[in-house]
C-alpha cells in the first residue's frame, strides 16, 4: 500500500506493467476503443502498478518484468552503470523496482536494483563533493528522482562542511577545565 500523502509514491505506483489476465472480466473497459466492455482469459494488457497489484493478490492476473527492467537495460548497467539514463526508463526507477520485484516471477531485478545503486551511489557522491555545476547539469539529467534526492544531500552536506571548517576556532577549551581540583587528603 503506498503511502497515501507522498507524492512521489502516488507516481510510482502510476508506472505501468505488462499483465495477463488469469480470468475473464466483464464490465471492464481497459481500452476505450474497444467494442465490448470485458477482458478475456490470456489477455495481456498493460496497466498502472497500484491496479495490478490489487488484481494480483486477488489472482486475477499474472505481472511480467516491466520494459525498464529488460536485457537491454541490465547489460548496460553491467557494462557501466553511471552512464545510463534510468530516469528515461523510469523517474522512480528503484522506488518501482523494489514495489514490482516480489511480485514478478524474476529474482534478478532485485540484483539488477543493488548493483544499479551500489555504482551510481560512489559516482553521485563524488561528482557532488568534487564537480562544479557547468560540469555535472549533464549529469543531472540521467539521474533518478532518488538520486537527485541523495545529491542535494551530499551538496548540502559539503557546504555545511566546508562552512564549518573556514569558520571559528577548530578547537574549545571545555568550561570544566578551567576550574582548579580540591587537593586529595
Amino acid at each position: 500500500m503506498a503511502n497515501y500523502y507522498n507524492i512521489d509514491d502516488i507516481l510510482t505506483e502510476e508506472e505501468f506493467v505488462p499483465v495477463v489476465f488469469h480470468k475473464a472480466a466483464n464490465g471492464v473497459i481497459i481500452d476505450p476503443s474497444s467494442e465490448t466492455n470485458s477482458v478475456e482469459q490470456g489477455a495481456k494488457v498493460e496497466l498502472p502498478l497500484w491496479l495490478a497489484q490489487e488484481l494480483y493478490f486477488r489472482q486475477a492476473i499474472s505481472i511480467s518484468v516491466p520494459a525498464c527492467f529488460n536485457q537491454k537495460t541490465r547489460l548496460e548497467i553491467q557494462a557501466d552503470a553511471a552512464c545510463v539514463d534510468l530516469k528515461s526508463r523510469s523517474p522512480y526507477f528503484y522506488e518501482f523496482g523494489c514495489k514490482i520485484a516480489p511480485m514478478v516471477g524474476d529474482k534478478t531485478v532485485e540484483i539488477l536494483l543493488l548493483s544499479a545503486f551500489k555504482i551510481r551511489y560512489k559516482e553521485i557522491l563524488t561528482k557532488a563533493y568534487t564537480a562544479a555545476y557547468t560540469a555535472t547539469s549533464k549529469f543531472l539529467t540521467l539521474l533518478t528522482k532518488e538520486e537527485t534526492n541523495l545529491y542535494e544531500a551530499a551538496q548540502i552536506s559539503m557546504a555545511a562542511f566546508k562552512k564549518w571548517r573556514m569558520g571559528g576556532p577548530r578547537l574549545q577549551r571545555a568550561s570544566v577545565l578551567g576550574r582548579k581540583r580540591k587537593p586529595i587528603e
